[in-house]
């Protein structure tokens, strides 16, 4: 345990004056304005957390019986509390630069599932901060600069000297007249007011990724918002709002549809054509064809996220049961149910799988 007593050379008795005399000896000679040495600045430390804890009488007491030993253990904290702003060791500081890096946009799109199959170029208007086209970001009126600041001499802080119980001690603040930056700019920008930029609405060009979901976003360095005083631009990031489409939805990169088909095509089969989303496509409908049956068409889904492959366009059929049949219509249907074997309604098995899941998701 370390003797806060013995640091500073006092007894165990002695007052509160006698302690901040001896405190202030010590302080004066190791300060590291006067002693620059480690093993100076390190006893400094020492000696002004045992004045800490002894010039408290609640501290000093909880010592004195064995407790806590209290003490700072940030010196710059201690310093700052007892003379208020920054405490200076001998350096004044850099002046703060006018410079301040952009700050991030995020903003929405809209696209259509066809722009997600081979990606897309959309453009998108925005309203953003711009640096300033009349001063280039300078902050100064064209033909201007800022000039050095008289009170701080371009450093950006003040130094003081105050007294306390140390002596003369310095003291570094930012400057008033300058706001810590060095310069004064007498003649701002009359466009930006000094800021070196502006809002202004602007055109970006956007590139969609093939494959991209409902909720990604995609960053764009330094398309964001123009930094202070001619600053860095901070990044732009497109979040993307994939519009529902009435005829297709997305499984991964799997595109899913229902093809209604006639009672008389799904007992012969035959062979269409549909127009999907990245043009037309030929189907073959097999004979025989259920309700619930999967007709997949290889290669013709979603581009995959930063690759080549696609997904399968799978097309869930739905067998339609002809209605408003004509007396002639009914009596060529009914003459080809006499023709069949007598099949009575029974119950089927129940099978789960994959085939059921399409049903369920495009039937309910």
């Amino acid at each position: 345990m370390v003797n806060h007593y013995e640091t500073l050379g006092v007894s165990r008795d002695a007052s509160e004056q006698e302690i901040k005399k001896a405190y202030r000896k010590l302080a004066m000679k190791l300060h590291p304005d006067r002693n620059p040495s480690p093993e100076a600045a390190e006893q400094f430390k020492e000696v002004t957390r045992a004045y800490d804890v002894l010039s408290d009488p609640q501290q000093r007491r909880e010592y004195d019986t064995g407790g806590s030993q209290g003490g700072f253990t940030d010196l710059g904290d201690f310093l700052g509390n007892m003379f208020g702003g920054g405490f200076g060791f001998g350096g004044g500081g850099t002046p703060n630069s006018r410079k301040q890096p952009g700050n991030d946009a995020l903003i929405q799109m809209r696209i259509e599932l066809a722009d997600v199959i081979f990606g897309a170029t959309r453009d998108i208007d925005i309203t953003t901060a711009v640096v300033c086209a009349n001063c280039d970001g300078k902050c100064c009126a064209p033909g201007t600069t800022p000039r050095t600041c008289d009170m701080c001499q371009g450093t950006g802080h003040v130094r003081r000297q105050v007294r306390s119980i140390l002596g003369q001690v310095v003291t570094s603040n930012p400057c008033s007249n300058c706001q810590g930056y060095g310069t004064v700019i007498d003649n701002p920008c009359g466009d930006c007011g000094g800021r070196g930029r502006v809002r202004e609405k602007r055109t970006i060009e956007v590139q969609i990724p093939s494959g991209v979901a409902d909720g990604t976003r995609l960053q764009m360095r330094g398309a964001g918002e123009a930094g202070l005083g001619g600053g860095t631009n901070g990044d732009l990031f497109i979040e993307f709002m994939v519009a529902p489409h009435e005829q297709f939805n997305r499984d991964g990169n799997d595109l899913l549809a229902t093809l209604e088909i006639p009672l008389t095509a799904a007992v012969f089969g035959t062979q269409i054509t549909l127009q999907i989303l990245d043009g037309e496509a030929q189907i073959t409908v097999p004979e025989g064809v259920q309700s619930g049956d999967i007709i997949t068409v290889a290669g013709r889904g979603i581009t995959e996220l930063h690759g080549e492959k696609r997904g399968d366009l799978k097309l869930i059929a739905k067998v339609i049961t002809p209605t408003n049949l004509n007396r002639k219509q009914k009596e060529l249907l009914q003459e080809f149910a006499n023709s069949l074997d007598k099949q009575s309604t029974r119950l089927g098995a129940h099978k789960q799988g994959f085939f059921e899941k399409m049903r369920n998701k495009f039937f309910g």
